[in-house]
């Protein structure tokens, strides 16, 4: 299992939320006496290494396993299945117990649903003959911590869910998550959401504090002060033709940070990455030896940020400037090295110098991780692809545009590379004109296979890719926001548009807006993007800062009523980026912005992987 996550400098106690959810998982363990196999739905594994160690479920006399077609090979004679509700697992598992009753072995079968139970799955049980022969549980897993700032409500598929299968099963399961959150720091009395799905989140979180509610009376003031929820991709799913994106256009773009430059290139999973050894230095007699290591390197980087507080001083800032701090860094180490070996040192002079010797290691990691990175990033292909980027989202060239997505469908360039810059296109024009839609879709399947046509039309469906029939109002949201910045300073930022090196992310300006003024300042601007948008106020907190006051909003955010910073709960439906993470974290850091930022996702997403959900089942 991975490395869990390091949550000591939390601005909110987020271990408690941890270590909550193990006391759940080990109490429904224990209450299983005696040896038991522990049957881990593989998408669900990776979370629980995030929560908690082996050696603690090893503990509670347990054998771990994954579930798949195969019949579990245990002497265990109490299995208990660990899974998300899906439908296609529960084949898997009355397949194991048929065939665990085909052979006359006795077993005692448990089933605890991942964050609970639903008719659907218990009715699949029921049908194969196997749900009377279960004991059915529920473990609620809502949240997972990855990082000090950052939760995952760990829905992969929760944007491709809501819009194309009409599925509002995750708006529910993100409310109860943040209602959790209420129930350990107390009724948030603040709420803006902008988009659909938000704005019905905002209403559930409303009836759950109805039938669940918070007890204030045990809590002064809540330590969560404003939620600010924002939908990456909205859709109406009763009204086909009612396609909305509040922002689709951020996570089609490369990701110019440290930690997202890695994500687009090497996918982290969970907090680590699979490289080939010899790319971390590792000698070819030696790749064996060290696999394990290597494996997990980016895990120990974004994890054990008190070790490698290069990491933490370089995972947010644009490539380029990593390659000059690590190339600084090493120079200095070179000149200190020549200093040792030409002059006489003093013992305290050799005691710093030792200091500086124990950072090697993770110095020689990022090099070398920089070194690869750099073998992607050099080629003219990527500079190509991120000066039309920068084109689309300027938004004046449209038939330049076309020609170049055009051109690489011809040239068969890696269709999510294609798909990404369409989506793009297709989002800031509100649409293709109706010859080019029907063209480059023609010329796709030519080009990829007609096995792609349940792709586009998913991406249709979610109204990510369609003809144009209003004019587009980018270029006004584009002016409004200052989404394109002139000459940024990539080494001496000052915009959250350094991560994209000039192009400042949507949905972050749109947080600025919100948690500085709240929405009504930026009513016009906010009806020009899809969506309905609210602004609640709740809990009864009078003493709470006000953002609805257009003077002294940004004074008043800045502490809480015992002279604590303010803290904000920003929540992505649909996924964020790790460089509209960098972007949050730049926020918060500016002075004169003084508040804590908490980011809740569905997932961790990058364009690449926000494309993956849509292809089709025939891909």
């Amino acid at each position: 299992m991975a490395q869990i996550p390091n949550l000591e400098n939390s601005p909110l106690n987020l271990k408690l939320i941890r270590e909550q959810s193990q006391r759940e998982l080990l109490n429904i363990l224990k209450n299983i006496r005696g040896k038991k196999c522990l049957v881990i739905d593989p998408k669900l594994s990776g979370s629980l290494s995030l929560l908690i160690q082996t050696s603690l479920l090893k503990e509670q006399g347990v054998e771990l396993r994954h579930l798949s077609a195969e019949p579990v090979q245990t002497e265990c004679t109490k299995v208990v299945y660990l899974v998300n509700a899906h439908y296609g697992l529960m084949r898997f598992i009355c397949a194991n117990i048929n065939n665990d009753l085909s052979k006359g072995l006795q077993r005692e079968y448990c089933v605890y649903f991942v964050p609970r139970r639903t008719v659907a799955c218990e009715k699949v049980l029921e049908e194969e003959k196997v749900h009377h022969l279960i004991t059915i549980g529920e473990y609620p897993l809502y949240m997972v911590p990855l990082d000090e700032d950052v939760l995952s409500f760990e829905l992969d598929l929760a944007g491709k869910e809501y819009e194309v299968d009409g599925d509002t099963t995750s708006l529910w399961h993100i409310s109860k998550a943040i209602h959790k959150l209420e129930l350990s720091f107390g009724v948030i009395p603040h709420i803006r959401a902008k988009g659909k799905a938000s704005v019905r989140v905002a209403d559930i979180l409303g009836r759950l504090q109805t039938e669940e509610p918070v007890n204030s009376t045990d809590m002064s003031t809540p330590e969560i002060n404003t939620l600010i929820l924002l939908d990456r991709e909205i859709s109406s799913p009763d009204v086909s033709a009612y396609l909305l994106q509040v922002d689709m256009v951020t996570p089609m773009c490369s990701q110019l940070t440290y930690e997202g430059l890695v994500d687009e290139f090497l996918h982290i999973v969970n907090g680590a990455v699979e490289v080939d050894g010899s790319v971390m230095g590792v000698q070819q007699q030696e790749a064996k030896k060290c696999a394990l290591w290597v494996r997990t390197c980016v895990k120990v980087l974004r994890n054990l940020i008190d070790a490698d507080k290069l990491f933490k001083e370089t995972r947010d800032l644009n490539f380029e400037v990593v390659v000059q701090v690590l190339r600084q860094k090493a120079t200095s180490m070179k000149q200190d090295y020549a200093e040792m070996t030409t002059t006489t040192q003093s013992v305290s002079e050799l005691k710093d110098f030792v200091k500086k010797l124990n950072s090697l290691p993770e110095m020689t990691r990022h090099i070398n991780l920089a070194q690869h990175l750099s073998t992607f990033t050099s080629k003219p292909s990527f500079s190509g692809q991120l000066d039309m980027e920068h084109t689309i989202i300027e938004g004046q060239s449209y038939d330049i545009c076309f020609e170049y997505i055009e051109e690489l469908i011809h040239k068969q360039e890696p269709l999510v590379k294609v798909l990404r810059l369409l989506i793009m296109f297709s989002v800031t024009n509100s649409g293709l004109l109706k010859k080019h839609f029907d063209y480059l879709r023609r010329e796709l399947l030519h080009s990829y296979g007609f096995e792609h046509i349940e792709t586009l039309a998913n991406l249709e469906k979610a109204g990510l890719l369609k003809k144009q029939e209003l004019k587009s109002n980018w270029l006004t949201i584009k002016r409004a926001l200052q989404l394109v910045v002139e000459d940024t300073d990539t080494a001496n930022p000052n915009d959250i548009s350094y991560v994209f090196s000039g192009y400042a992310p949507l949905s972050v300006r749109l947080v600025q807006h919100a948690v500085r003024s709240g929405w009504r300042p930026m009513e016009e601007i906010l009806k020009m993007l899809p969506g309905p948008h609210s602004e609640t106020k709740r809990g009864g907190f009078s003493t709470s800062p006000s953002y609805d006051t257009l003077q002294g909003a940004s004074n008043n955010i800045d502490k809480v009523g015992d002279g604590r910073r303010s803290l904000v709960l920003v929540v992505f439906i649909g996924g964020v980026t790790y460089a509209e993470i960098s972007a949050l974290r730049y926020l918060s850091a500016q002075e004169g912005l003084a508040y804590d930022l908490i980011i809740g996702t569905t997932k961790i997403i990058s364009g690449n992987s926000l494309v993956e959900t849509y292809k089709g089942s025939l891909v």
